[in-house]
């Protein structure tokens, strides 16, 4: 290399996976009725079982959230390919700042990062910016930071916890976005459709999405009728969960109910 000629970069920076279709809004809307727990349980009896991400919890209690999963990827730092040294002027150029442009209205944006205790993956200034953009929710396996002024922002947010640590001040850097990620041992793919809640958050793969919210509606009727005849004094045995007999007592009111309503 010459005198005044710049290093080439050993592997080009940030890494963007292919197109992809987002969640149609109908079916976001119908699973948006479907709680975490009732879409991990209704998942589980269709064969698939790793859908809860272990280790994000609710930032503030009481929020839920649904949407169309936006991916971003973390990776360990390697000196010679990427670090945070320069902090901020180096991160502008990475997936994280790429991944903000692309946030539509109605997405979550999930992020891997490892559990990572000394990674701020976002801050009040992106979580502003994706909150402008009209963003439902951010899910982190992993910290944030500024955590006081992005609570005030109101965006729902699940993640490990906080640190002060920006971005790449420790051991990752924002790398790729659009691919497929690993988010608290669940594989999430962009597009599919993540539930969030008190119970933690949920990915729903796209496809599976209109027979799991189907389900869902029925398994949360019936629940919500064996509430009410336990609250009467009910017995356990014979209404949670339904047996032949409760399963046609709990028709008729479902039918009844639902009659009601129309």
């Amino acid at each position: 290399m010459t005198h005044g000629e710049q290093a080439q970069p050993v592997f080009p920076l940030p890494v963007r996976g292919d197109a992809y279709q987002r969640a149609d809004a109908a079916t976001v809307a119908q699973m948006g009725q479907v709680s975490s727990a009732t879409a991990c349980a209704k998942l589980h009896a269709l064969g698939i079982r790793r859908t809860w991400m272990e280790g994000p919890r609710p930032l503030d209690a009481g929020q839920r959230i649904t949407g169309s999963a936006l991916t971003l990827q973390f990776m360990p730092q390697r000196e010679d390919i990427a670090s945070g040294l320069a902090q901020e002027a180096v991160e502008r150029q990475t997936a994280l700042w790429a991944v903000l442009e692309e946030v539509q209205p109605g997405d979550v944006l999930v992020i891997q990062a490892y559990g990572s205790a000394f990674s701020g993956c976002l801050g009040d200034m992106l979580v502003r910016y994706f909150k402008r953009k009209g963003g439902a929710g951010i899910v982190v396996d992993g910290r944030i930071r500024d955590a006081p002024r992005v609570r005030e922002l109101g965006v729902p947010i699940w993640c490990t916890g906080t640190t002060p640590h920006y971005a790449s001040q420790s051991e990752l850097f924002p790398w790729a976005y659009d691919v497929p990620i690993a988010a608290g041992g669940v594989l999430c793919m962009p597009g599919d459709i993540v539930v969030a809640d008190d119970d933690g958050a949920v990915v729903v793969p796209q496809r599976t999405a209109p027979q799991v919210a189907a389900h869902a509606q029925d398994h949360q009727d019936w629940e919500a009728f064996s509430r009410m005849r336990l609250d009467q004094g009910a017995r356990l045995g014979n209404y949670y969960p339904l047996t032949s007999e409760s399963r046609a007592e709990y028709e008729q009111w479902r039918d009844q109910t639902r009659a009601g309503r129309s």
